[in-house]
């Protein structure tokens, strides 16, 4: 998609939809010639909103934007997802606005890849229940169950459900550490070593964790007969979207078996809800959606939103664009 230079000679008024720590203003600042940056935290509607009709690009984190707010982006010619998934935009009303929509895929693959490692790990080792016991003045352990439970992941089948930029890292890691790995994902992979169908996944499988975006097919995929079929102590993490997992089977099967434990990054609503049960749960360690958030994803974020940058500056291809602008 060829698109026109915005001005001739005048940086790119970007609106950044995150608080930037000092490295992100550091990195910025030798190419204030190129990018005039403002800033907004996601939960301030009222920057947002007085920022948002003078924006040449968005460059957009989590806060969803919708159709009525691309309408009031008047002078908007891209927004730019710092991430790979474009669930929270209203791509289809980008796309009737002359809007381009990009993303980042594999960017933040390396830090998320890591994070559902770290969600395996912490939950096979029931850490956040450990964590607890030592800060009380616990001691050392008198739980006989932790000699009955806790896994080392290298003993363990880790079925990876979607197989994309993020998965194939964990596999490598968790392969490195001697764990056996399945895969499958929702367009199907037959014939690839280590593919299973979902069910049999599901059967096999010690440590499932989820990679794929979130879509009318992913919604609600691992629902109460899906999480019925995993081995009875397995664990569950997702990095990927919340609402792949119906969240009520998911409390019944922590509750109730045959989960063991899950490690969530992510949430059907965000952000979460203080009321929603999983954080009631002692089996259930969480992170609020930050496993991608690394210094090293935000290097790599900001030098792909400055070079789409750049190419709308001087009338080139954007990279990445996931929609068809209709002008």
């Amino acid at each position: 998609m060829d698109r026109q230079a915005v001005a001739v000679n005048q940086p790119i008024r970007v609106l950044a939809h995150f608080t930037p720590g000092p490295r992100v203003t550091e990195f910025l600042a030798p190419l204030h010639d190129l990018v005039d940056v403002r800033y907004c935290a996601a939960d301030d509607d009222a920057t947002f909103y007085r920022e948002l009709p003078d924006a040449d690009v968005l460059w957009h984190v989590l806060r969803p934007v919708s159709a009525g707010d691309l309408a009031l982006g008047r002078r908007l010619k891209l927004v730019h997802k710092m991430g790979a998934g474009v669930n929270t935009i209203d791509v289809d009303a980008a796309s009737r606005l002359g809007i381009a929509v990009a993303n980042m895929p594999g960017a933040n693959a390396p830090s998320v890849a890591e994070g559902a490692v770290m969600l395996m790990l912490a939950a096979l080792r029931r850490l956040p229940e450990l964590d607890r016991a030592t800060r009380a003045g616990g001691g050392w352990p008198t739980d006989p169950t932790l000699g009955e439970t806790v896994r080392d992941l290298g003993s363990c089948t880790v079925g990876l459900i979607g197989y994309g930029n993020i998965a194939k890292r964990v596999e490598t890691i968790v392969t490195a550490m001697g764990a056996t790995v399945v895969h499958t994902n929702t367009r199907g992979a037959q014939g690839h070593p280590g593919w299973l169908p979902l069910p049999e996944l599901l059967t096999a499988s010690d440590v499932v964790s989820l990679h794929l975006p979130l879509t009318e097919h992913t919604e609600g995929l691992l629902d109460a007969p899906a999480l019925g079929r995993m081995k009875p102590g397995a664990v569950l993490v997702n990095t990927s979207r919340g609402g792949v997992i119906d969240e009520p089977a998911l409390v019944a099967a922590l509750r109730n078996g045959p989960l063991q434990a899950a490690g969530l990054d992510v949430f059907a609503t965000e952000p979460v809800d203080p009321d929603n049960p999983l954080l009631a749960l002692d089996n259930v360690v969480v992170s609020p959606h930050v496993t991608w958030y690394t210094a090293d994803t935000m290097r790599r974020y900001l030098a792909e939103a400055v070079g789409n940058c750049e190419r709308l500056a001087t009338g080139r291809q954007l990279a990445n664009v996931v929609n068809e602008v209709h002008f």
